[in-house]
């Protein structure tokens, strides 16, 4: 099977959605598999791709998250190189002073000033499709890093005042928000304190002293003109008839979409653009908020802090091929190699249906994770001090059905099987594994790998070209070594599994 095709091996998340193994990941807290969908994304910094500059949140947002010294070629979205030339420079000849006779003044002089002379200047220019700053009258730069002209919009200052006035309605409902707060708020004594900031005794005592009255003034909207739609169109050119059309002069809709504010239907009118800030993120489960994936802050840096891939705690299950053609009815047999990550013996078995008791409590597993967040909050200094550490109220989890439907019935597996745990070395060992009983299905088994023989049936009523969708439970044991508690710090063991839905082909006629 090629590496670009997609894996006909897809596990099902807790939310019920089907991936393969390398898009989902594994919170050990839980402990249950995590997709895209069942994860918080969250920015850990913005850097430049190009230059490599890390830059933080606040001048990202001021720049408009693009960078400050790179660009994009407008043409192919290359980055634009900065090439020096050197430009003649003509000195201007001195002027006679006042007390100077004319004579003096029309003898050349005899220094070196009237030479010619260079000055070094810089362009930009795209190595991929020759476009340089000079095609669209951009002028030269004296420095590389110079301050290149941005194209004006003209609708600039509509945004900002329509950004102002939204900026000024959102100041005003918060504040109208902390007043109703405030009137509805439970009075925590029998008597109003002195040092009630809200109470009615600080405006008596303003009163008494002489003070004018303390009052935040009320924020209102600014005016803005109101926006009004007219029919005026611009009319054709006349010559749009009758003039033939140069394909190279006018620009894409890559072209144009790169350049929103205007626009431009002709490349002389391209400008170029500033390259956009990539990001660095972070994952963490929606329902214990623990972090999955965390990378490392430098944008240099490729390794992770944390990382929680299902692909590194989950056994993984690969299709083989097929022993027979698939015909509807017939039994068939299935090859699947199954790779354990771990460091850890695991024990599988292939279950056709749900197992029936229930391998793991988790509520009882979330209230452990509760133990020390709970010790650390409930300390009376932070009482006293007013300080709340408690954690937000988790995202409750909510199961969906699985809308992948299998149209083949399998034979379950007559015993379990162990995994032996990932051990690096014995792929350069030579040594021959002693010849050991095992059970009929397994096929051949080397370190940590095991290729098992799975019969199935497809259903009768498939026609030819049908895909064929195996479906069954691969129950594993895990091996946990996050202890929450300070009770548990040994390694605990779980049973967990997993939902698996393997595409075997098609029907053939």
């Amino acid at each position: 099977m090629s590496f670009m095709q997609p894996s006909p091996v897809k596990y099902a998340c807790s939310c019920g959605i089907l991936n393969p193994i390398n898009k989902l990941f594994f919170c050990r807290h839980c402990p249950k598999l995590r997709c895209g969908f069942c994860v918080c994304h969250e920015i850990e910094s913005h850097f430049c791709s190009n230059c490599l500059e890390n830059i933080p949140s606040s001048e990202a947002r001021h720049k408009k998250n693009c960078c400050a010294n790179c660009f994009d070629c407008p043409c192919c979205q290359h980055t634009l190189s900065a090439r020096a030339t050197t430009v003649p420079v003509v000195r201007k000849v001195e002027e006679p002073k006042d007390g100077e006779s004319g004579e003096n003044a029309a003898t050349p002089s005899p220094k070196p000033s009237a030479m010619p002379t260079t000055k070094k200047m810089y362009y930009l220019s795209c190595l991929s499709c020759r476009w340089t700053t000079r095609d669209v009258g951009i002028p030269d730069q004296g420095v590389a890093t110079g301050t290149w002209p941005d194209n004006e919009c003209l609708y600039q200052v509509r945004f900002n005042t329509l950004m102002e006035y939204y900026q000024s309605v959102v100041l005003q409902e918060k504040q109208e928000k902390q007043e109703f707060m405030r009137r509805k708020a439970p009075k925590q004594h029998k008597f109003p304190s002195l040092t009630d900031r809200t109470g009615l005794t600080v405006s008596l005592i303003r009163r008494q002293i002489g003070w004018t009255e303390k009052s935040i003034p009320k924020l209102k909207p600014i005016n803005i003109t109101p926006a009004e739609a007219t029919a005026d169109v611009e009319p054709l050119p006349e010559d749009i008839f009758t003039q033939p059309i140069n394909l190279r002069n006018i620009t894409t809709i890559a072209q144009r979409h790169s350049q929103p504010a205007d626009q431009p239907t002709t490349v002389s009118s391209l400008y170029p653009q500033r390259r956009s800030l990539w990001i660095k993120r972070s994952l963490r489960c929606r329902q214990c908020e623990h972090n999955l994936i965390k990378p490392e802050y430098h944008p240099t840096s490729i390794k992770y802090r944390i990382q929680l891939f299902a692909s590194y705690h989950v056994p993984e299950v690969v299709m083989v091929r097929c022993e027979q053609p698939l015909q509807p009815g017939e039994s068939n047999a299935i090859l699947l190699k199954f790779t354990n990550p771990t460091m850890y013996d695991m024990t599988i078995s292939i279950l056709d249906a749900p197992p029936k008791d229930d391998q793991i409590n988790a509520n009882a597993f979330q209230q452990a994770c509760r133990i020390k967040e709970e010790a650390v909050a409930s300390s009376p200094l932070l009482k006293a001090s007013g300080v709340n550490l408690a954690r937000q109220n988790s995202t409750r989890e909510v199961k969906r059905e699985i809308l992948e439907l299998t149209n083949a019935t399998i034979v379950a597996l007559e015993s379990e099987f162990v995994l032996n745990q990932r051990d690096d070395s014995k792929e350069f060992d030579e040594d021959v594994q002693a010849a050991i009983e095992e059970p009929k299905f397994i096929v051949w088994r080397k370190g940590n790998k095991v290729l098992l023989r799975l019969q199935f049936s497809p259903a009768s009523e498939l026609q030819p070209g049908d895909n064929v969708t195996l479906g069954f439970y691969m129950q594993y044991t895990y091996v946990n070594t996050v202890s929450n508690t300070p009770d548990k710090k040994e390694p605990t063991t779980h049973a967990l599994f997993s939902r698996i839905f393997i595409h075997a082909g098609d029907i053939v006629n």
